[in-house]
């Protein structure tokens, strides 16, 4: 019954931040062994795990994006934020926040296109 929705802007400047929320509804981010991550798949590609953030708030990070990504959360609206600085036109993808290691729970997925 645990659902997410991915929320933020659709479009992104080059340079810019994308910031992007997922709201959790039917289960609290912080039950024990809650796991919560940010998923993205790039037209034609395969997923790309970002990082994810744990029920005890210990994040982790894709050694390859740790430089540029940043997840945080909101315990009192039940929400996790995705926020990825200095994007290119290759962060464009399909977004998605999920629950579970490995993922059982997944949003619907927002598409994100950086371009000028």
């Amino acid at each position: 019954q645990v659902q997410l929705q991915e929320s933020g802007p659709g479009l992104v400047k080059p340079s810019q931040t994308l910031s992007l929320t997922c709201t959790v509804s039917g289960g609290s981010i912080t039950t024990n062994y809650a796991y919560w991550s940010w998923i993205r798949q790039p037209p034609g590609k395969a997923l790309e795990w970002m990082g994810s953030i744990a029920y005890s708030g210990s994040t982790y990070y894709n050694t390859f994006l740790k430089s540029h990504t940043s997840i945080s959360w909101d315990t009192s609206k039940n929400q996790f934020t995705l926020r990825l600085s200095s994007v290119t036109p290759e962060d464009t993808a399909v977004y998605f926040c999920a629950r579970g290691r490995p993922p059982d729970y997944w949003g619907e997925g927002t598409l994100v296109t950086v371009s000028s």
